[in-house]
């Protein structure tokens, strides 16, 4: 944290006409069960009032908000025993991440104590939620509306809420962040001048207002629209995607392609779609006249699911970011995070996102389909491409689709054609219809002449208690999800 900063968030807290109930100033008043209530009640109060964090000034007059200096040494009190911001952090529930702050004012020495605002719970001290009404410092309990209101406001984690860069200038943020892309994106005109630009970042919180007249950027603004990742802290450069091309089908391989990512999400996305489209494989066909090479994977579905795997990644895993590898026969995208669905709902169920602003803002920008839609999409590609299906599988720590290149019925697995008949039974349900024996055909490029072969593959379906018969009265009505 800059000394800067500090002085000019001292003198902002000042400019305030009165104390408020997220700010208390106080002269040498460092009692420490007075300071750890003041902890409780600011924090609640912060959270209602719709701010991150609440303060306490030690070495201002609380009247005339001149600074008028402290000799109060938070690394050196005690209590009962202990060091004061130790027994703190042991007498609040939960133990918030406050900070005491020595800020060498040009006008005197001022201690300032920054208290986050509570999150998913009432702060209390010593077991008791207190909150600020005045200059009082009441329980929490005791004014069952400002409880209320307290469990309506506070808001469940959110990383892109946090800030990725301080205290910044107008300048840096310019800079630090693709603009025009943003506008371009969001079919915004750009403003004629820097105050409308940075109101339309504010606007979606891409930025926010710190002290002094800086910004803060945000997590979700760095993410979609760094210019380069690699000016943010290593945290957040880490969630770049990584893309790698070997020129086999494993590993072992030797590694063609590899890029990767510096921009923002949304400032490199359709550059990031198009080199992958250039790269990926082409089947050529004799058409009317020309020959025509066709993608050897749905762009559609490329496209599809490298923004799931943006959108639903699990942000709060450090070290890791989306990653894609194209081999000879299939494309693996993999999101740090386990799924939130169910791998086998994951078309019928609407989705389930870590990170809503970040999905909202790219749906809004058409990076993606429209919430529950775009897995359906993606699933139907395949079946138009005749493709094995999509292998959804995930771990503790990563999710992972693999998609195919296209191989025949006779050389899919036992596995990947049961795999590929519930889906189609999904597909099939969801717009309204039923799977059936001439469908599954079609599906599977299966002669109808040998019609047994699909009936086979919904046997083993059924046995597996993937897909069910619609009508047990009529076994010819077709068949549906097990769920159905």
């Amino acid at each position: 944290m800059s000394e800067a900063r500090d002085i000019a968030l001292v003198d902002e807290l000042r400019a305030l006409p009165e104390e408020t109930s997220w700010v208390e100033f106080k002269n040498n008043n460092t009692d420490p069960d007075v300071i750890g209530k003041r902890c409780s009640a600011l924090s609640n109060s912060a959270r209602i009032e719709g701010r991150d964090c609440a303060y306490v000034l030690w070495g201002i007059n609380d009247s005339s908000h001149d600074i008028v200096g402290t000799d109060f040494n938070p690394d050196a009190k005690k209590a009962n025993g202990q060091v004061l911001q130790l027994w703190l952090a042991n007498c609040l529930q939960p133990s918030i991440a406050f900070s005491f702050r020595v800020v060498n004012h040009p006008q005197g020495r001022v201690v300032l104590l920054e208290i986050p605002a509570a999150t998913g719970t009432p702060v209390a001290f010593n077991s008791i939620s207190f909150i600020r009404i005045g200059s009082a410092t009441p329980k929490l309990t005791d004014f069952p509306e400002r409880y209320q209101q307290l469990i309506e406001r506070m808001q469940p984690y959110r990383w892109e809420q946090l800030i990725a860069r301080q205290y910044a200038t107008g300048d840096d943020v310019l800079a630090l962040l693709d603009y025009s892309q943003y506008f371009r994106l969001t079919k915004q005109p750009l403003p004629d001048n820097r105050a409308g630009i940075f109101d339309r970042l504010e606007a979606d919180r891409l930025i926010v207002r710190d002290v002094g007249e800086r910004w803060n950027i945000t997590n979700l603004g760095a993410i979609l629209f760094a210019t380069r990742l690699s000016d943010f802290e290593a945290s957040l450069a880490r969630k770049g995607v990584r893309f790698v091309a070997y020129g086999g089908n494993n590993r072992a391989a030797a590694v063609t392609y590899r890029h990767d990512g510096q921009k923002g999400y949304a400032a490199g996305f359709e550059g990031l779609v198009g080199y992958l489209n250039d790269l990926l494989p082409k089947n050529e066909h004799i058409g009317a006249a020309l020959r025509e090479a066709h993608p050897l994977f749905p762009e559609l579905a490329i496209r599809e699911l490298v923004a799931n795997a943006l959108i639903h990644q699990d942000m709060t895993v450090t070290g890791a970011g989306p990653q894609i590898e194209l081999f000879n026969d299939r494309i693996e995208i993999t999101n740090p995070g386990r799924s939130l669905v169910k791998l086998d709902r994951m078309i019928d169920l609407p989705p389930r996102s870590r990170n809503e602003a970040l999905a909202s803002l790219m749906r809004r920008m058409g990076m993606c389909e429209e919430q529950g839609s775009g897995l359906d999409k993606v699933f139907t590609a395949v079946e138009v491409f005749q493709l094995p299906p999509p292998l959804l599988r995930a771990d503790e720590n990563s999710m992972q689709v693999v998609l195919y290149a296209p191989r025949s019925f006779a050389e899919m697995t036992q596995d990947e054609r049961v795999r590929a008949c519930y889906f189609h039974a999904v597909l099939k349900f969801l717009s309204g219809d039923k799977m059936k024996n001439a469908s599954l055909c079609a599906r599977l490029g299966i002669d109808p002449k040998n019609a047994a072969q699909a009936t086979g593959v919904i046997n083993k379906a059924l046995n597996a208690g993937l897909i069910r018969i619609a009508d047990p009265d009529h076994p010819r009505a077709g068949y549906v999800p097990h769920w159905a």
